[in-house]
């Protein structure tokens, strides 16, 4: 008998520890290769360690909410296999016996075949899961009917607080839950985990840049016709459906090129020019949290890429099923606040990068219009861009030239454009 040490492994450059969320094996359960063992949180995505050897948990080194060091072991797993391994090298498994590869293999094909239903089990609720079913009266049996969008069929939080709203629509119910909640009669309750992080992140980011604002309208009207034409041909061709935010990304991209400082991070004194032009989308959550996940290298996508490429990323990201690369990269941030019918807004600038856009609500508006025969009233469909950036090394101009150049791409949209 031997025992492994279960490292946090390491999960992008600019992760250096994680939170213990749930632990998915109890010490005594046997476990396999790439059977997974804790769900951990990062300060962009949540996701689960995986077990490198088969054996026994013996023993949790961490507690659930214990933040860890990457590279820091956080379970102990005793082998039946010998373990060759320095003080300066990771232990590497001599090979199995024939017998165990043997049940390895069968144990991995039950699990293959394992209906879905399966994975919902009590011992994959995690504590938040259960703290929130059990304050809002929901049985074993009503927690097996929730379909689960997580890894392996497990019930996120999402999951629960949508079922919990459309079971109860009429009941005026709050769904601001956290694991450690407690509400006193005046409605106090501490923050969850992503809301702190949040929190931190956007005080850091009104601390360190001195953000500036610039603002123009724009008319859309052209790129509107355009989509109303073309978006159920797209969807049949592509099975797709195609919306506003990859076309502002695709005009981002551009002008990026054009602007590359904005394309741009800040350290310091010390000032970064990003090659690649990496666009993260926020993108709100059903608990009213955000995230924003990342579009690599935009400009060298298709529209049609695009399109696939954000619908993938917003899915994934409302569903709890993001990897910690996928929010890794960012070099230039846009927010389509007006998916909320929000005229515009001033977005804080998601650090270290120097700019953010957001693009307004879409309305129709009496406006002039100016021909070779004269100015008279028409109805266009307007927009408001708003742009954040960081005053530090982006001057008025530039900011005010970048959107500028975006309004005149909007404008200019030619609407017999083949898709």
């Amino acid at each position: 008998m031997s025992k492994f040490q279960l490292l946090l492994p390491r999960m992008g450059e600019s992760i250096e520890e994680a939170t213990i969320i749930n632990w998915l094996k109890n010490e005594g359960d046997e476990i396999y290769i790439d059977d997974l063992v804790v769900e951990i949180a990062t300060d962009k995505v949540d996701s689960e360690v995986p077990s490198d050897v088969s054996g026994i948990l013996i023993e949790k080194l961490c507690k659930v909410n214990d933040v860890v060091k990457v590279g820091e072991p956080i379970a102990v797993i005793e082998t039946e296999n010998s373990l060759e391994a320095s003080s300066e090298t990771k232990p590497v498994l001599k090979p199995e016996k024939p017998e165990n590869k043997v049940q390895e293999i069968i144990y991995k094909a039950n699990k293959i075949i394992e209906s879905p239903k399966n994975y919902s089990t009590k011992k994959n609720y995690s504590p938040l899961i259960r703290s929130i079913s059990k304050k809002e009266g929901l049985s074993e049996s009503e927690l097996e009917k929730i379909i689960g969008s997580g890894k392996e069929g497990r019930v996120t939080k999402n999951d629960l607080l949508n079922y919990l709203s459309s079971k109860n629509k009429s009941e005026n119910i709050d769904l601001s839950f956290s694991s450690n909640i407690e509400k006193d009669n005046d409605g106090i309750y501490e923050m969850s985990r992503m809301e702190k992080l949040i929190s931190d992140h956007m005080i850091k980011s009104k601390n360190e840049s001195a953000h500036v604002q610039a603002f123009i309208e724009a008319d859309i009207t052209n790129l509107c016709k355009w989509r109303e034409k073309n978006k159920n041909l797209f969807q049949k061709r592509e099975g797709e459906k195609i919306t506003f935010t990859p076309i502002f990304i695709m005009f981002v991209a551009q002008v990026l090129k054009e602007f590359p400082l904005l394309n741009s991070s800040i350290d310091g004194y010390n000032v970064t020019k990003k090659k690649n032009i990496n666009i993260g989308m926020a993108t709100a959550l059903s608990d009213g949290n955000l995230i924003v996940p990342v579009l690599k290298n935009a400009d060298q996508l298709s529209l049609t890429g695009l399109v696939k490429k954000v619908n993938d990323l917003a899915y994934r990201s409302r569903n709890g099923q993001l990897e910690p690369v996928d929010t890794q990269g960012g070099t230039y941030t846009i927010s389509n606040v007006g998916i909320f019918e929000t005229l515009m807004g001033t977005p804080i600038i998601n650090q270290p990068q120097v700019g953010i856009l957001a693009f307004g609500a879409i309305r129709k508006v009496p406006s002039v219009i100016e021909t070779d025969q004269g100015d008279f009233i028409g109805i266009r469909h307007k927009i408001i861009l708003s742009h954040s950036f960081d005053h530090r090394i982006i001057n008025g101009a530039m900011g005010g030239m970048f959107i500028k150049r975006i309004k005149d791409l909007i404008e200019n949209w030619e609407t017999n454009m083949s898709i």
